[in-house]
């Protein structure tokens, strides 16, 4: 889409070059930006030539760059990559997660080469499918402030309702670490749409971490991610019960509140007996 307020467009390639003018706007891969007209926007600041690394290993896990692509993060999913080492592989038994994750994001395969991970958790949508993988590994967004410091808050405490965050103006999403212990977890995903094609009505990520507690998160049902965080594997009662109760539950074209609190009390009790034929 043409966007006829915008006046200026300039590439990043430095922190400096991060700070922005009155009326400018981050854009990454730009596919929500330019879906649509953003008339108060004045300018665009394109980070894809910042020198990040798609993904890097460390001594805690893994950190995946706000520029990563979609297809890049599905991709490490992917048992024939060469991206890990079959030792890694064997360890981190949560890879799968990346890919049945990106897959319920309802687009092309352009738009997975294009969209970025940042750029899916800051537009902060109920259904943001990258916000259902990170708030199911609890990872931690990481976040630059304009001052030059930055900050550090988990995925799921950084989206605040359908489409609005705790970003502050000038802020910029850096990267997002995943930790070790949630790598190495056993984990399961199911979601559901009214339509075959449809947007996501309800994803239900479940982690069952090697101490045996249990972390299920329920996401697209509810207006911001709501992780449900037990010290062992919970009754299947207990775990529909605490489902049916949490807030947020909502009515759009998609979906009525009702249908997808029933859903999600469904597809976690499916979550849940995936996570405990996994270790049987």
């Amino acid at each position: 889409m043409d966007q006829h307020t915008v006046r200026s467009y300039r590439f990043a390639t430095s922190r400096a070059d991060l700070a922005l003018a009155p009326g400018e706007r981050i854009m990454a891969g730009g596919t929500w930006l330019m879906s649509e007209p953003v008339i108060e926007v004045r300018g665009f600041v394109d980070i894809s030539r910042m020198p990040w690394q798609p993904w890097e290993r460390t001594a805690d896990g893994l950190t995946v760059s706000a520029t990563c692509t979609i297809a890049d993060l599905a991709a490490l999913s992917n048992p024939d990559s060469d991206a890990f080492t079959p030792a890694e592989r064997e360890r981190w038994t949560a890879l799968p997660l990346f890919a049945q994750c990106c897959h319920a994001l309802l687009a092309g395969w352009k738009i997975w080469n294009v969209a970025t991970v940042g750029g899916n958790v800051a537009r902060s949508f109920a259904a943001g499918a990258i916000t259902s993988l990170f708030a199911g590994l609890d990872t931690v967004a990481v976040v630059w402030t304009p001052d030059g410091g930055e900050r550090r808050i988990p995925v799921a405490d950084l989206v605040l309702d359908n489409g609005v965050n705790s970003l502050a103006d000038g802020e910029v999403l850096r990267a997002f670490e995943i930790p070790e212990r949630a790598l190495r977890a056993r984990t399961s995903m199911r979601k559901i749409a009214l339509a075959q094609l449809g947007r996501s009505g309800s994803v239900v990520t479940g982690r069952r971490d090697q101490d045996d507690r249990v972390t299920v998160v329920i996401t697209a049902a509810t207006l911001r991610p709501r992780p449900l965080v037990y010290p062992s594997m919970p009754t299947p009662a207990d775990l529909r019960q605490d489902v049916l109760d949490l807030p947020d539950f909502y009515t759009d074209p998609l979906g009525t509140a009702d249908w997808r609190r029933g859903v999600s009390a469904e597809l976690a009790a499916r979550v849940l007996a995936d996570l405990q034929e996994e270790t049987a």
